[in-house]
């Protein structure tokens, strides 16, 4: 039996914003901004270590009142950073992000960010992913005469 994988560079974002982990709050949202996205990578010495969204902002932040010029983005990032291979398959990615209640799990081998998968994104390929595998299920069955 031939097994069709569906795996996560397929369906990944491969534009992600980062940003040093020396960077205030301030600074942070200035790029989050800029690049459109809700959520930045945080970099410390070149590697990935953490990830900060808006919800972080927000949370941490503007509901505590702290003065945003004076936080560091590393005060306020989720970290360990709960990262995901981009030749894993992307019902395990999607697993992950349940297990550890995120939505969005950055793709990295051996500290190289290749890019970022999101609820979001499964959820716009949600119905290609189940059209492939029922044809990929037809396909297996029909010469057993199923």
């Amino acid at each position: 039996m031939i097994v069709m994988s569906y795996i996560v560079k397929d369906y990944m974002e491969k534009d992600v914003p980062t940003i040093a982990d020396t960077a205030t709050v301030t600074e942070a949202a200035k790029k989050m901004t800029k690049a459109g996205k809700g959520f930045l990578i945080i970099l410390k010495g070149g590697q990935p270590c953490g990830i900060v969204t808006e919800r972080d902002f927000v949370q941490k932040v503007i509901a505590s009142e702290s003065d945003p010029k004076k936080v560091p983005i590393s005060q306020i990032m989720s970290s360990p950073l709960i990262t995901v291979d981009p030749d894993e398959d992307l019902l395990k990615a999607s697993e992950t992000m349940r297990k550890n209640n995120v939505r969005r799990l950055p793709v990295v081998r051996e500290s190289i960010i290749y890019g970022v998968v999101t609820a979001r994104d499964i959820a716009l390929h949600c119905g290609d992913y189940v059209d492939r595998t029922v044809r990929d299920i037809i396909r297996w069955t029909a010469p057993l005469g199923i």
